[in-house]
């Protein structure tokens, strides 16, 4: 199968597992059953405004979840049956550092993710790389510890390094999901060095960061008009306040799904007025 991936592309990712029941539901350690069904269900919301955008006319073509084996299996069961691109982690939750969800056992455990995911749909199986570069000590330190100047001058170039270097290590994913830019000639870098040495048809998406509306918002502008770029892979950006509200019963769960809804579809309509 080439290597690449040539359509749009608008995730909404939910595979959050750790961070999610730590943040949002103060669980810490194993969750316990009726834990972990309460975190299930809250998975099963977002999907709900998922599937109440597409029926406001989300593109069926672009549109996709993410969302974690852990919690989300109904979920993944529901976007399979239904013939949505669906993508699902397969690393280890909350790690500094990569690791396999399973460990050493992670390849006795494909057949069971292969049966719950054909991401992309089952003809066009896709591999998607979260990219994420945090700054040290000594790199703030050179910018005088200013996380603004971090974010202009020095993580676009490290980023374009970082995937140089997983390239030449042999890591040659289809889809690329890179933080966001302010730039678009930093787009551009970055989008070059995922396509450079013949990866032509290599994309990249718009992680949202958990950012605020109008910083995601410049992200994607950024990102749009510059080819190479399909598309975002946005999660609490566009969940969060609604599963918040859902859980404290500020909001029903008809008006949750209605904001997630609303919040994935002005992100596409961001993305696609800003596109060529």
């Amino acid at each position: 199968m080439p290597l690449g991936y040539d359509r749009r592309l608008f995730i909404l990712a939910f595979d959050h597992r750790g961070s999610f029941q730590k943040k949002m539901f103060g669980i810490s350690g194993e969750p316990n059953a009726e834990e972990a069904r309460t975190i299930a269900d809250a998975k099963s919301l977002i999907f709900e405004g998922f599937q109440l955008a597409l029926s406001d006319g989300a593109p069926h073509d672009a549109a996709g979840v993410l969302v974690d084996e852990q919690f989300g299996e109904t979920v993944a069961s529901k976007a399979k049956a239904d013939g949505l691109i669906l993508a699902m982690p397969v690393e280890k939750s909350g790690l500094d550092e990569f690791d396999f969800e399973y460990g050493s056992d992670f390849g006795a455990h494909l057949g069971r993710l292969r049966e719950l995911s054909a991401w992309l749909h089952a003809r066009d199986r896709k591999f998607l790389f979260e990219l994420l570069v945090a700054a040290t000590p000594a790199q703030l330190s050179s910018v005088g510890d200013s996380e603004q100047r971090y974010e202009a001058e020095l993580r676009p170039g490290l980023m374009v390094g970082a995937i140089h270097a997983l390239q030449e290590a042999g890591v040659e994913p289809d889809v690329w999901k890179i933080e966001g830019v302010d730039s678009p000639a930093d787009c551009e870098r970055i989008a070059a060095e995922a396509r450079a040495g013949g990866r032509d048809g290599v994309s990249c998406v718009v992680l949202g960061r958990g950012a605020d509306s109008a910083q995601v918002d410049s992200w994607l502008r950024a990102a749009a008009g510059v080819p190479g770029y399909v598309g975002f892979a946005i999660g609490r950006s566009i969940f969060w306040d609604a599963v918040k509200g859902w859980l404290d019963t500020s909001q029903d769960r008809g008006a949750a799904a209605r904001l997630i809804a609303d919040n994935y579809r002005r992100f596409i309509d961001v993305y696609e007025a800003a596109a060529p």
